[in-house]
């Protein structure tokens, strides 16, 4: 592997790298701490498009993290920083939470149900049958279809429950419209996270727990990929993909020297 600029900039996974089931990863908050002292720039990223920045921190905060609103990445900043490029002052159906209302809101978009230019699909606690057909009769209607990120399923105390990517694909099946999904491992989300704090892909590194979302996401980026091990991927599954990470760690308590 030819030699890499050094690490100047830092993205790390929240879910199984930071925390896990609402608890610190151990390990976890000298990270983010040196992190901060250290001045490096860095970025927290998550998928799930369902919180504020703002709600995340408090989350955070109450695992013990101190991670301010704005060195927080989410697939639904990603989403309405894309529609913003894309259509600017556009308009928007929504099926989803305050995390991607408000983002769209204060990137100067309309959300409404008339002829709208995109529907947007993200997660929410309460997928609504009137509006999941809703949106089918917008697209039907030549709206353009986005979702914030593929996640088919996602994590709850009972068991997996169906996100965004399960009811896309439900549209789908209805519409015959395949969406464009932001978030991970679309390279998107690294991209605009880069941007985000002014980064270079050659000297920022991308921390996740799962090879085919982080990893792969990380590595098209163009970043130096690190594979935690307190998450979803284990090291028995590691070969199984046609990649690799540029580093593999047990944990973020194994990375704290590296920030310099």
């Amino acid at each position: 592997m030819s030699e890499r600029r050094p690490i100047e900039s830092w993205l790390s996974d929240m879910d199984g790298v930071l925390v896990h089931e609402g608890e610190p990863v151990p390990g976890a908050d000298e990270f983010i701490k040196r992190l901060r002292e250290s001045g490096k720039r860095f970025l927290v990223l998550t998928n799930n498009s369902i919180y504020t920045p703002r709600d995340l921190s408090v989350r955070l905060r109450a695992a013990g993290l101190e991670v301010p609103p704005e060195s927080i990445w989410t697939s639904a900043l990603a989403t309405a920083k894309f529609l913003a490029d894309q259509r600017p002052n556009g308009s928007a159906y929504v099926i989803g939470e305050a995390g991607l209302t408000t983002a769209l809101h204060e990137c100067g978009y309309v959300l409404t149900d008339i002829d709208p230019d995109y529907v947007v699909l993200g997660e929410t606690r309460t997928y609504s049958f009137t509006a999941i057909t809703r949106a089918i009769r917008l697209i039907d209607n030549g709206a353009r279809f986005i979702a914030t990120n593929p996640d088919a399923v996602g994590p709850s105390t009972e068991g997996s429950l169906p996100a965004c990517g399960a009811v896309a694909a439900m549209i789908t099946k209805a519409t015959g419209v395949e969406p464009y999904f932001i978030g991970k491992p679309n390279p998107m989300m690294m991209r605009s996270a880069l941007n985000q704090i002014d980064a270079h892909s050659e000297s920022t590194a991308m921390i996740g727990d799962r090879m085919d979302t982080d990893v792969v996401c990380g590595m098209e980026a163009g970043l130096h990929t690190i594979l935690v091990l307190t998450g979803v991927t284990q090291r028995e599954q590691i070969d199984r993909y046609p990649f690799r990470p540029s580093q593999i760690v047990d944990s973020v308590a194994d990375l704290v020297e590296l920030v310099g």
